[in-house]
């Protein structure tokens, strides 16, 4: 930049020096002033936040997140299996709890535990992700499931196929992807992505996305056209959304 300002100053010195000669003034200065800003390879710095696109709008860390992401179809869902992300709810963190513990007593509030360290005998989920409702826990009787924010399923036909387990059993424990929420309405997903499934909850939408967004940069998982075209209809609303941490609560 200091070269360019240096170029343009020289250049710009010697052409005033002709108008004032030359007596030009108006659109003959300022035509001759683009020109000069073309010859010399400078242009004016953009002052606004722009998208990439000239157009000035705002783009935040999920929107920039998506916009990273590798799009391509979706490969088969041949040989897919639970198992091969390992058994549910393993202690990847070795803190002695499992996973499905580690998230609820992350996003309940009111909890308490069984074992006085791990877990969760009971405790409700203010403001549920999916519906805005409250539901209660009950542990024997739950009415509270932990989603994969990025289904398994999904993962696998975008890119999880190919790792080994390691990272297969990571990715399924990371609290990135996941989130305690009502049960029904998380079956109602099954292993939708954007494109298919959103949260009835409108409120909730940027954050959800948002999230998908995070867990897919992480693990390099590509996405599909309509579901890129989706996770930024959301973010239009949004377009400053942040990308969520691993120890921020679903709601």
């Amino acid at each position: 930049m200091a070269v360019c300002a240096k170029r343009y100053a020289k250049g710009a010195g010697r052409l005033r020096e002709r108008f004032a000669i030359a007596g030009w003034a108006g659109k003959g200065a300022a035509v001759a002033l683009a020109a000069l800003l073309s010859v010399t390879g400078c242009l004016p710095e953009d002052k606004g936040g722009g998208d990439g696109h000239g157009g000035g709008t705002p783009s935040g860390p999920a929107m920039s997140a998506v916009a990273s992401l590798t799009v391509k179809g979706r490969a088969p869902k041949t040989g897919y299996e639970r198992a091969a992300f390992g058994s549910p709810w393993t202690d990847t963190d070795d803190n002695h709890c499992d996973t499905r513990d580690d998230i609820l007593r992350r996003d309940l509030t009111g909890v308490r535990l069984r074992d006085g360290r791990c877990a969760v005998a009971s405790g409700s989920l203010t403001d549920d992700p999916y519906t805005g409702g409250s539901v209660r826990f009950v542990r024997g009787h739950s009415k509270i499931d932990i989603d994969h924010v990025v289904a398994l399923s999904d993962a696998w036909q975008k890119g999880a196929r190919a790792w080994d387990r390691g990272k297969r059993v990571a990715f399924a424990n990371d609290p990135l992807n996941l989130i305690a929420v009502d049960a029904g309405t998380n079956r109602s997903k099954g292993d939708g992505d954007a494109a298919t499934w959103l949260p009835p909850n409108k409120g909730y939408r940027c954050k959800y996305v948002a999230r998908q967004a995070a867990v897919k940069k992480k693990y390099e998982l590509w996405v599909t056209p309509p579901e890129r075209d989706a996770m930024k209809r959301v973010l239009g609303t949004c377009p400053g959304a942040e990308l969520p941490s691993p120890s921020e609560r679903g709601s």
